[in-house]
């Protein structure tokens, strides 16, 4: 078998059928982390992302909690996942998962994807399907934190309504300084540990490969989600950053008026002490 091959694994066809082989593609977020070091479940095909060949598929490790399972049994896939548990790093339940097919149209020529189809290969090498896995655990990575961003905006919306209706503001600064670390978490696991703007490495190797990646990025929408998801970042740090200034300086005004009052006492204190002295 040719190293830089998947033969295995696909959907069998019959000389009867018309249907090209396919693969199944599972990726599967996990957690915050996985930790491959040092892990050996297989054939290396791949260092960066680490990948293996499984049974008659591939496993595709991603450092930031995702992993791509191709051409594996549902019952070898949940073999792995369980196997690969111990190496998660903040479990997550349940797990975020999105899937795909890769079928074989024998010319380079013809890759395409079609809205809702299959991914159309001219031939299931490692190399392309590093290619799927990559832009397919960056789409599930993506999914979930649009869905924990917009959760902060389910909870910053009530606060910004109260204050454009009543001039009133949350007491709650805990609650602020919540948001604004749920909001730092993601734009650094979106920026720095995801990094999904950055391309792939097998593309340094493999440069003729960039059109099929760059199908993949228009297919699900890398670039377009990306933005929006940091226009809504940049959106919900700013409004929280502002109802946090307004609460400080609602507290610096009462504490003002707190030592105003306290000095005030004081003084009262002093003049009526002075008038008893002099009687």
């Amino acid at each position: 078998m040719n190293a830089d091959q998947l033969t295995l694994g696909t959907t069998p066809t019959t000389p009867k059928q018309d249907a090209e082989p396919t693969l199944r593609i599972r990726a599967v977020m996990l957690g915050d982390r996985i930790n491959a070091a040092g892990l050996e479940i297989g054939q290396r095909v791949s260092s960066t992302p680490a990948a293996f060949r499984v049974h008659a598929g591939l496993a595709v490790i991603f450092r930031y909690g995702v992993v791509v399972l191709i051409g594996l049994l549902p019952s070898e896939e949940k073999v792995f996942i369980d196997n690969l548990k111990p190496r998660v790093i903040g479990e997550f339940s349940p797990y975020e998962e999105e899937t795909a097919q890769a079928q074989l149209c024998h010319d380079e020529n013809a890759e395409a994807i079609q809205p809702g189809g299959p991914i159309c290969l001219a031939k299931f090498s490692v190399d392309r399907l590093l290619l799927i896995a990559d832009a397919l655990a960056k789409s599930t990575s993506l999914a979930r934190d649009e869905r924990r961003v917009a959760a902060v905006f389910d909870v910053i919306e009530p606060f910004a309504r109260k204050l454009a209706e009543k001039g009133r503001t949350p007491r709650e600064r805990k609650g602020m300084l919540q948001l604004i670390g749920n909001a730092l978490l993601v734009q650094q696991r979106v920026a720095g540990r995801v990094a999904v703007a950055e391309k792939p490495d097998v593309l340094w190797e493999k440069p003729e490969l960039d059109r099929l990646y760059s199908r993949l990025e228009d297919e699900y929408e890398l670039k377009e989600r990306l933005e929006t998801l940091e226009r809504k970042l940049k959106a919900v740090s700013e409004t929280a950053n502002a109802l946090t200034d307004i609460i400080d300086t609602q507290r610096s005004l009462r504490l003002e008026v707190a030592v105003v009052v306290l000095i005030v006492i004081e003084v009262v204190i002093g003049c009526i002490q002075i008038l008893a002295g002099t009687h």
